[in-house]
Order: structure tokens, then sequence, then C-alpha cells
């Protein structure tokens, strides 16, 4: 079996319960994370070949990861051994990645050091069939930028497919960069391309019609994700899917719907509603884990895009950074809402 890469930078999450009482417990919870390594976990958990391509320091802590890498089942033989430090985010249980209180700690992290030039990318995806990467690392700085561009580059002249998930960070691309002077020749290769109407017009310039921010129908929304998607493949002519989700809080919890568009058809999946949310880290990246499932599994973009949505779901619901959902229990919430 062909393996699916994941390229991306490898986080621990602290999350201190605030306020202050993680000084008078002593604790605080460390979750392994990152956005392609959530990708990857959910994948390797759902049955499918997973290497995940990263960098870890030469140290005891390190050390510990790696093991636990390995213990999940994925292939842990391209991850660097260099640098000087795991990247640290620090947010409170429950929060939100694209809260303001987000505290990143990953500045001269072993991945964000990583060159170009320094990784044999022939030999590493030779055995793979797919290349997911993410917005965020070439967020980090212009040589992690640079590092995507080699991977994106060297799997494309060997036929692999490549995803893409425009996750936008608004405390990233902080080095003189402007991202849509970046990402649209990452995303020219790219067949699956996963994100939200408002990172797409971000990172890539996709314009949104004015006043969309006002509006708030589903309809307008789903015309604006249909512009969107129209937009990403003429920068990228060998595009097949392009996803968009929307997420909203509520007083009673979170709305939830996604898009997903083809070269002739939008569809989009169920409507759902979830009020208890344990923790709102990695629901995205479930959700990427899902499209990719489904096109490994050869799903219609119908019951990808609805898998990738209810899995997403889902994730609201565990702690910790990355799924643990059976992809069975996963098809019986499908079926139950049907």
């Amino acid at each position: 079996m062909k393996k699916i890469a994941c390229l991306g930078e490898f986080l621990l999450r602290m999350s201190p319960e605030m306020p202050g009482k993680w000084i008078q417990q002593a604790s605080i919870p460390v979750y392994l994370g990152g956005a392609e390594f959530n990708v990857s976990a959910a994948l390797q958990h759902w049955g499918n070949a997973v290497k995940y391509i990263s960098a870890l320091p030469q140290n005891s802590l390190a050390d510990d990861v790696l093991e636990e890498i390995k213990k999940m089942g994925l292939d842990a033989s391209a991850i660097q051994r260099t640098g000087e430090r795991i990247g640290v985010y620090i947010l409170p249980q429950g929060a939100d990645l694209k809260n303001a209180g987000v505290i990143y700690d990953r500045a001269g992290s072993s991945f964000a050091s990583l060159q170009t030039g320094q990784v044999n990318w022939k030999e590493i995806l030779a055995d793979c069939s797919v290349l997911h990467f993410s917005a965020i690392s070439p967020g980090l700085t212009a040589h992690t930028a640079a590092l995507c561009l080699e991977a994106v580059e060297a799997a494309a002249a060997l036929g692999l497919l490549i995803s893409v998930d425009l996750n936008y960070r608004n405390k990233l691309w902080k080095y003189g960069i402007l991202p849509a002077d970046c990402m649209p020749s990452l995303v020219r290769h790219c067949t699956i391309v996963m994100g939200n109407i408002w990172s797409a017009h971000h990172l890539l310039g996709a314009p949104l019609k004015d006043g969309i921010e006002t509006i708030h129908t589903k309809e307008a929304y789903l015309e604006q994700a249909g512009r969107t998607a129209a937009y990403i493949r003429s920068l990228a002519p060998s595009c097949k899917w392009v996803a968009n989700t929307f997420r909203f809080d509520q007083p009673g919890g979170i709305h939830y719907y996604a898009s997903l568009d083809t070269a002739t058809a939008q569809y989009v999946s169920p409507e759902l509603n979830v009020s208890t949310i344990i923790d709102r880290v990695g629901s995205g990246d479930c959700f990427m884990a899902g499209l990719l499932h489904g096109w490994e599994q050869r799903e219609s973009p119908e019951n990808a895009l609805k898998l990738a949505a209810f899995a997403a779901i889902g994730k609201l619901q565990e702690k910790g950074d990355y799924t643990r959902q059976t992809i069975q229990s996963i098809h019986s919430k499908m079926l139950a809402h049907d």
C-alpha cells in the first residue's frame, strides 16, 4: 500500500486551567499536536498507511515523542533529528486556535530551522502516493516556505496527488512576505484544497463579495464558496475538489456545515449542531483527514464531504488535538442522521 505523506511542524500543546488554577494545581495537561500531525494520526487510525515528515531535536523529550508516534503506527522514518527544540503553543482547554489568547512558543523550533536541500524528497516520497501540507508551514519563516515549495515540486515531479489545508493564522506570516505572494505557487500543484472563504481570501487573494460579512445567509455563503472554488481552480488546473467549511458559534453551541465544489457541481453537507464542546482544537484537521480518507477510498464527493463533516463535529467532543474516533463510529452517526 502506498503511503500518504504529511509534512509539517510537530507541536506540543499546553492547556492550563484558567484563570490561575494551573498555578495552584502545579499541573498543565500536555497534548501532542500540530495540524499535519493531527491529519496523520486520524488517517492512520482509519486504516491508511501514513508517513509523517517533520523534525525533532536530539533530546529525551523528543525521544518520548518519537516513540509515541511510532506506537501509533505512523512511519516516522522521515522525521529529521535536527535543531534545538520542539515548538509549543499554550491554549486553555476548550478555547479556539483562532482565539487571540493563544500563545505560540515555536520560534527556532527544529522544523522551523529546516533548510532547502536538507531533505531527500525523492527518497522520502518514493513509497508515497499523496503529499499533504498546510498553509501553517510556509507561514513560519521564509525558508520553511521554500522548503514546502521544494517538497511540493518534488511530489509533483513524482506524480503524487497533493493536498493542502488553507489554515490561516494571523500570528504567522511575520517575516516580510504576504501570504498571497507565496501560497499560489504552492496551491497550483494541488488536487484537493480545503479551507474556508475567509482563509482563501487572506492566503490566496480570492475575492469576497462586497458585504459578505454582514449577509449571514447560507445561500450567500454557498454562492461565495462556489466563486472561491472557481478562483482556486484558476490557480490550480489539476484541482478536483475544493472544500469550504462554515462553523458558527451560537448560544446553544456550534452550528456547522461544509461545501465541496468540483468543476461541475457543488455538494453541501447536512447542517450539524453540537451543544457539548469539549475541545475545539483539531476539528478542521479531522475534516481534512476525512476528505483524504474519502478520496483514498474512492468515495463520491458527496459521501467524502459528509464523512469529513461528521468527523469534524465528532472531534469537538474529544480532548486532545487529534481524533480517536473510529471510522465505524463516524459512519454510524452518518446513518443515524439519515
